[in-house]
């Protein structure tokens, strides 16, 4: 009978079973429980719930669990939004009004409705040993990276600013001589024109050129070359010629170098003022630029208390009104 479970009528009928044979033979009843074949503490448990029902062990609902409408919500938002990752849509429906949960909880939920499916992804060094910009205007990415328009070989120059992920300026020429990229930071300076920052570029020849440190020198910035060879020390501009290719260029297929700087232009827009970037707290660029993002954050924090306080307040009633029932 040990560790096997009995039900509440039988574990009764024991109870009252050593009870009478205690009163008749005036034996402990540790002995009689002992001959029965019972733990004596399991016999001293029945004793304490003689007359009750036994009762399941499963999980007893929470306060903050996240009610189905919202699960649901969650599953239909991802589905709309297929390409974006667990932490925006956290954030996404936050800012949109839809549900307020934390990224686990997202996360959980659509791992649980199957909505991604399993991705290893290997971990890098970037950004190890470099010290990050603490504001705007520190430090300003610039580098080259091809596109290919129908089979020819065009030229996007970007100049981003690596404390807000803000594309400063962009060129997409046909030829990537040191003039191209003075003119592409020149045109950035002038959008900024209060700015002195610190130039990030790799190695390249527009780069080295003598004609462009003298540039670098009479604009009033300085200028900071990356580890030859090892492209991951200027990490964040490489990443975002890897974000703008994979969502923008090969997707659309531009049949002209007219309508691949539309197409840039549209996307850059986009990722400057509306697309939530990951590696600035979920919050667009432009904010972070401007100093808004403590504001967004703040606001968030303020949906969530007041999400969690009014599931807290419907379980509460909930329980109220099966009490009353």
């Amino acid at each position: 009978m040990k560790g096997a479970w009995v039900p509440h009528d039988t574990r009764d009928e024991i109870v009252d079973y050593v009870a009478k044979w205690k009163e008749r033979t005036e034996l402990p009843a540790k002995q009689l429980v002992r001959w029965i074949g019972i733990g004596a503490s399991k016999f001293h448990d029945w004793k304490q719930r003689y007359g009750k029902v036994n009762e399941h062990n499963a999980l007893v609902p929470r306060d903050h669990w996240l009610e189905p409408w919202e699960k649901l919500a969650m599953v239909a938002f991802h589905s709309e939004h297929p390409t974006e990752g667990y932490r925006r849509l956290t954030y996404l429906m936050m800012d949109q009004n839809v549900v307020a949960a934390s990224p686990a909880t997202v996360y959980r939920v659509l791992k649980q409705h199957g909505c991604f499916e399993r991705w290893n992804g290997q971990k890098t060094g970037k950004g190890t040993g470099f010290q990050q910009p603490l504001k705007p205007h520190e430090h300003w990415h610039c580098d080259i990276s091809y596109v290919n328009v129908c089979g020819t070989f065009y030229y996007l120059i970007s100049v981003l600013d690596g404390c807000s992920r803000y594309l400063v300026h962009w060129e997409l020429r046909e030829s990537m001589t040191e003039a191209d990229v003075e003119i592409t930071l020149q045109r950035a300076k002038e959008a900024f024109p209060t700015a002195t920052p610190r130039i990030i570029t790799d190695n390249g020849p527009q780069f080295i050129a003598k004609d462009f440190k003298e540039f670098i020198r009479i604009s009033g910035m300085t200028h900071v070359k990356t580890s030859p060879y090892y492209p991951q020390s200027n990490g964040k501009i490489e990443r975002w010629h890897q974000t703008i290719k994979q969502d923008c260029i090969r997707p659309h297929v531009p049949l002209s170098l007219e309508e691949a700087r539309q197409l840039v232009g549209r996307f850059i827009e986009d990722y400057n003022h509306r697309r939530l970037h990951s590696a600035i707290g979920y919050v667009t660029p432009a904010d972070k630029l401007a100093g808004r993002e403590q504001a967004i954050f703040d606001e968030r924090d303020r949906k969530l208390a007041e999400a969690r306080v009014r599931r807290a307040q419907k379980r509460r009633q909930e329980r109220e009104d099966a009490t009353a029932a």
